[in-house]
């Protein structure tokens, strides 16, 4: 399955401009398509929902034509939820390494 890069994804204590709230996860994140490097800067409450790996170690992001296909035979950390009305993600693990795989709707 074809997946194309969409961000890095980078967990933060610091807050940075324009911020957008993601209630569900309780998140702050940048827009990453604002940075010149395509960094997401995520700023995590303390009881946020989250998988403890996706709060601590940073992440690369991809879109994916289907979520659902993406995701099978992977470890999934974090089961597919709507990021936003037009998003739907979830998150991976393979080896060490996290990995967010995102479907457009």
């Amino acid at each position: 399955m074809a997946a194309e890069f969409h961000h890095f994804g980078v967990p933060t204590a610091e807050r940075h401009a324009n911020e957008n709230y993601i209630e569900g996860a309780k998140v702050f994140v940048t827009d990453p398509e604002a940075h010149p490097y395509r960094v997401e800067f995520l700023r995590f409450e303390a009881d946020s929902p989250m998988a403890a790996d996706v709060c601590r170690h940073p992440h690369a992001a991809f879109i994916v034509p289907s979520l659902d296909e993406a995701l099978e035979g992977h470890n999934v950390i974090v089961p597919p939820f709507d990021a936003t009305e037009t998003l739907r993600c979830a998150f991976i693990k393979d080896g060490d390494a996290v990995i967010e795989l995102m479907e457009r709707r």
